[in-house]
């Protein structure tokens, strides 16, 4: 069941690696960005592990089966086995299996990762609608792809065969900038054909329940940094999530968030799971505090003020850069719960320049 609509980021007076048995995180942008881990990723997780949170790494990119996956995470210092990572591949490969027939042929369009996740279901993959599929099965397939793979799969699809997608994320981030994901490539399909694809992967129920079933998560935390596949991901599971901003998430959009896109918890990275989290006071009148920090809607503003600025106490930020970081952080909770109050069940269209200037302070 979905969540109500938030209103503000929780707090929590246990770490959060205390408050849930398992952490499914999100890779790019969380874990790693390209081929190096993200700042304190590793030393982060290898904490939360020794503290007894589970770990599953969850990713929408279909391409690359669940071993390379573990293995590149190793490489980077992250121990992991192929049990610890669930895939849209997995997620749609069940979805597919629950459809048709043990042993049935499957057309597929993306990579390797697909094909091995079919097989695991007792499904067969083919390469062309000749080989009589009964279902097509398209995910990511990196740059090399052959268009032919799209003529295959249109033709399929025109006669009928019953279509599905392991994600439709329109983009995705590479060492040379942002490129093309599977979601261009199945409206590619979706162009030919005037068909709709169901679809497994991240924010849609598919995707949560193959990673429940894999990692039998009785209190689970999604952690990532998007808004639209992670935290709406959490909203749909009705489970908590925790965003953090090693990513493509800006504090901007975070304030302008929609309810299915607003986070439990936000942190600065994956250290957020070793610390509980600071509670969000209501001061009344529209404002709300949190550390040293009071945020309120200022008419058509956001305004952000520190302590000793309306004769509070004069409180000054922790010193170093992870009281810093801290204090940023402090201040972000604050102006989300002035924004999402403010908004209600709606986007904030407050202007934010000033508020959000202050937090590079």
């Amino acid at each position: 069941m979905s969540q109500p609509s938030r209103t503000r980021p929780s707090g929590s007076g246990a770490a959060l690696s205390a408050v849930y048995d398992t952490a499914l995180l999100d890779l790019d942008g969380v874990v790693y960005t390209g081929g190096e881990a993200v700042e304190h990723a590793v030393e982060a997780l290898a904490a939360a592990r020794e503290a007894g949170m589970g770990l599953a790494y969850v990713t929408n990119n279909a391409l690359r089966p669940p071993r390379d996956v573990a293995e590149h995470l190793t490489e980077l210092g992250v121990p992991a086995s192929a049990e610890d990572v669930i895939t849209s591949a997995q997620a749609v490969a069940r979805l597919i299996a629950d459809e048709v027939p043990e042993g049935s042929r499957v057309l597929v369009v993306g990579g390797e990762g697909l094909r091995l996740a079919l097989r695991e279901r007792g499904l067969v993959p083919v390469d062309s609608a000749d080989d009589g599929p009964a279902a097509v099965a398209q995910g990511y397939g990196g740059p090399d792809m052959a268009w032919r793979r799209f003529w295959e799969a249109c033709a399929a699809v025109n006669a009928g065969v019953p279509w599905f997608a392991s994600n439709t994320d329109l983009t995705i981030p590479s060492p040379r900038g942002i490129v093309p994901g599977n979601g261009a490539a199945v409206e590619v399909v979706r162009i030919a054909t005037g068909a709709e694809p169901r679809v497994a992967g991240k924010p849609l129920p598919p995707m949560h329940r193959e990673t429940i079933l894999r990692t039998g998560a009785r209190r689970p935390l999604v952690v990532g940094d998007r808004l639209d596949t992670d935290i709406e991901g959490a909203f749909n599971g009705g489970v908590d999530s925790l965003l953090v901003l090693t990513g493509v998430t800006r504090a901007r959009q975070l304030l302008a968030a929609g309810p299915r896109h607003r986070p439990t918890y936000v942190d600065a990275d994956l250290r957020g799971l070793l610390t509980g989290q600071p509670e969000v006071a209501d001061a009344g009148g529209g404002a709300f505090c949190c550390g040293r920090w009071t945020a309120s809607a200022d008419g058509g503003a956001l305004r952000l003020d520190a302590a000793g600025e309306r004769g509070e106490d004069g409180a000054r930020a922790p010193g170093g850069p992870d009281g810093a970081d801290r204090d940023r952080m402090d201040a972000l909770r604050a102006l989300c719960a002035a924004a999402w109050t403010r908004a209600g069940d709606g986007r904030c269209d407050l202007d934010a320049d000033k508020a959000l200037a202050r937090l590079a302070e």
